[in-house]
Order: C-alpha cells, then sequence, then structure tokens
C-alpha cells in the first residue's frame, strides 16, 4: 500500500507485558502511522484522547472517530495501518490477551 513510509511513525511504550496481557501506550502526532501489520492477537483499544482514525487496509481508506473512553474489541488477524488523521496528536491504550 503506497504512501506508509512517508508518515512519521506512531510511537508505542509497551507498559506491561505477562504471560496474559501486553498493554502498549500509542502516541500520534498529526498523520503518524504504526505502519501495515497484521494482529496476531485479539485487542482491545482505549482512547485516551479523542482519536480521528484513518484506517488503511485491503478495502481501501476509511475514517473513524472514537471518543476518549470509548474502548472497542477486535480479534486477531486484523491487517491494517493506522493514521492519525486529525489536526491534535492522539494516544490510546491497546491491551493484547494472549
Amino acid at each position: 500500500m503506497p504512501g506508509y513510509s512517508a508518515r512519521p511513525p506512531a510511537i508505542p511504550t509497551v507498559i506491561l507485558e505477562d504471560a496474559v496481557t501486553r498493554i502498549t501506550r500509542w502516541d500520534f502526532e498529526p498523520g503518524a502511522a504504526t505502519g501495515h501489520h497484521v494482529h496476531g492477537l485479539g485487542y482491545v483499544v482505549v482512547p485516551l484522547t479523542d482519536c480521528h482514525f484513518l484506517i488503511e487496509d485491503a478495502d481501501g481508506e476509511r475514517r473513524v472517530t472514537s471518543e476518549a473512553g470509548e474502548a472497542y474489541r477486535r480479534d486477531a488477524g486484523v491487517a491494517h495501518n493506522v493514521v492519525n488523521g486529525g489536526a491534535e496528536p492522539m494516544s490510546f491504550i491497546e491491551i493484547e490477551y494472549k
């Protein structure tokens, strides 16, 4: 998928990793991206700020807004690039369960 390398990287900080979970804080400046990846584990996302996601996947691009504290869950196997599509920095916690 084009465009990934031109974006600044989002910054992951692993907060906790043990036999049950990995908890990562993700911080994005405007335009920052995770890079294309496939989730090998199921996960929960809890936005710390309002998040204006630009999601790039095999179906194209879509915009999704999640308010701070509005948690959601996804199954393993999700393949995408997550971009901060907003004008402000955004952050969320990702909890992967093993």
